[in-house]
C-alpha cells in the first residue's frame, strides 16, 4: 500500500523550517503502520535534512557552515544570481528517507526533518510517499 500527501510552505529569505510534524501528520494520514517514508522538494533552492531539532543555534550554525562553503561569488555566471543557493541544495540534496513503525517515523529522541530555504522567500512544495502494511 502506498499513499502520497502533498502540503505547500511559506519561507523567508533563508532558514531552516521544522517540518517534522507534518511529515508525522502524512504517516499517520496514510494508515501505514510499517514500511517507509520518502519526502521530496521539487526545488533546485530548496534542501531536505535531518538534524538536531533541540537547540535552535544548529539551524544557524548549519547556516552559516554552508554559506562558508558556498558563499556568493562574483565568479558565478546564472543570470538569477542565486548560484549559491543552487550549490547549498545540491550539498543538502531534495530528500529525506524515514523509516515508519507504529505509524510514526523512527527519528532518535533529538531528530527532526527540515525544508532549507536558500532562496526564499517562496512557497515551497514537499511531497511525501509513505509505503507499507
Amino acid at each position: 500500500m502506498t499513499h502520497l500527501t502533498t502540503f505547500t510552505i511559506d519561507t523567508q529569505r533563508e532558514g531552516m523550517t521544522d517540518i517534522t510534524r507534518r511529515i508525522a501528520q502524512a504517516i499517520a494520514d496514510s494508515g501505514i503502520q510499517s514500511g517507509f517514508c520518502v519526502a521530496f522538494a521539487p526545488h533546485t533552492t530548496t534542501g531536505l535534512t535531518i538534524n538536531e531539532n533541540a537547540d535552535p543555534d544548529v539551524k544557524r550554525d548549519m547556516l552559516y557552515a554552508l554559506g562558508e562553503i558556498s558563499p556568493d561569488r562574483p565568479q558565478f555566471h546564472h543570470g538569477e544570481g542565486n548560484s549559491a543557493a543552487h550549490v547549498k541544495a545540491s550539498l543538502v540534496g531534495a530528500s529525506v528517507t524515514l523509516i515508519v513503525r507504529g505509524g510514526r517515523p523512527l527519528l532518535g529522541t533529538w531528530q527532526g526533518v527540515y525544508l532549507c530555504e536558500f532562496d526564499g522567500p517562496r512557497t515551497r512544495t514537499v511531497h511525501v510517499q509513505v509505503a507499507g502494511e
